[in-house]
């Protein structure tokens, strides 16, 4: 009976070392992951961009990309291309 007991406290003691480990880990990642959103953010910052306003500056670039394109497009003589 004893040494069920025991068992079962080192059971216990292994798992609450695993979990320490466990924290630990996450606790450093979560530290590494917040180092890198400040980066990110520091970045997106220098470009003049407000990061509440992202979401806003990719769909601008999204227009301006589709813009470009299609302007590229109608400059293409595709008439000559697809005859030739």
């Amino acid at each position: 009976m004893i040494n069920e007991y025991e068992k079962s406290i080192n059971q216990i003691k292994e798992n609450l070392d695993k979990a320490k480990s466990l924290r630990i880990r996450a606790e450093a990642r979560l530290e590494q992951l917040n180092k890198q959103k400040q980066e990110i953010l520091t970045e997106i910052e220098s470009l003049g961009i407000k990061p509440e306003e992202l979401g806003s500056e990719i769909e601008r670039l999204k227009a301006e990309i589709e813009k470009l394109i299609n302007e590229a497009n109608e400059l293409l003589p595709l008439d000559l291309i697809k005859n030739g």
